[in-house]
């Protein structure tokens, strides 16, 4: 079988060290951000390292297994209980710009919003330049199809599947009150990513922010403290205040942290993800039930 049309046959990390600071959506909180080069002898993967007054607090390893529940972002949580929020934007853009092994600094709980897209990180880790490591790209091709499924047949209904493809490919519907039933479908690539997904803005009702932002001061639970017209698409009534970024930003959007939440496998599909109404919590799900099913995939490289 071919490598797949795109992505190098090589793993790669950053050529020099990443920096950069910004304020996070969900705790407001101003976070500097540093992203060290992995090498030959680094482990496999994303490492995220909560660091404090040049302390070392944890170190998580991408992974499922320390994903933990929280409305609207992925966060992952060490044994000890310390967490790193929102990462959905900086894996999709550290595995679409092939970034294989490295390791993530922070000095506070959540990875900075910027301005609500991956457009950011992508220029940041470009202007950083990518270098190769001598291991062949690994890739995890599915092998039969795996689906998650909720309220079938009826109006809320929301279900993710994948099933064997040669490329990564992913089709995502959803449908916004006001701007009816939104599509895309396409293969994945690192070029596709950058064009047509990246720009894409989180986004939400403005009617719907000041309540959920109350309700999480009483849950004691941070939830949009730094949510701002400077990174979020804002929608008032049937129109984004500033207009959309690019067509059909919403859908878009959820391509976006779809790819992201699934970045928590370890390495880009071989396989095509449908989704209908997809959420942090159903992408987690499938990707944690496809990587439980042993016989559902497989690890596959290209070194020709």
């Amino acid at each position: 079988m071919r490598a797949p049309a795109g992505w190098s046959k090589r793993e790669g990390t950053l050529a020099r060290a990443l920096t950069l600071s910004g304020h996070g959506l969900h705790t407001g909180r101003r976070v500097n951000v540093r992203i060290l080069p992995g090498d030959a002898s680094s482990p496999r993967g994303i490492v995220f390292r909560r660091v404090q007054g040049g302390r070392v607090l944890a170190e998580l390893a991408v992974s499922p297994a320390l994903r933990h529940g929280q409305p609207l972002c992925t966060m992952l949580e060490a044994p000890g209980g310390i967490r790193v929020r929102t990462v959905e934007h900086l894996l999709a853009s550290l595995l679409t710009c092939e970034i294989d092994r490295a390791t993530v600094e922070l000095d506070a709980e959540e990875v900075p919003i910027l301005d609500g897209s991956a457009q950011p990180w992508l220029d940041a880790i470009r202007a950083c330049g990518r270098i190769e490591l001598p291991h062949a790209k690994r890739f995890i091709r599915v092998r039969r199809a795996v689906k998650i499924a909720d309220g079938a047949g009826t109006r809320d209904e929301r279900s993710i599947s994948i099933e064997p493809s040669s490329v990564y490919e992913v089709a995502v519907r959803n449908d916004l009150k006001g701007f009816g039933e939104l599509r895309w479908d396409g293969a994945l690539t690192p070029a596709s990513f950058a064009g047509e997904i990246a720009p894409a803005r989180s986004y939400g009702r403005v009617k719907w922010a000041i309540p959920a932002i109350l309700a999480g001061y009483v849950r004691g639970m941070p939830i949009l403290r730094g949510a701002r017209l400077s990174c979020t698409a804002a929608i008032f009534g049937n129109r984004v205040l500033g207009g959309m970024r690019v067509p059909d930003e919403f859908v878009r959007h959820r391509v976006l942290d779809l790819v992201g939440d699934m970045a928590m496998a370890g390495a880009p599909l071989l396989g095509r993800v449908n989704a209908l109404r997809p959420s942090h919590e159903m992408n987690y799900r499938l990707v944690a039930e496809l990587l439980a099913t042993r016989d559902a995939w497989e690890w596959a490289e290209f070194t020709d």
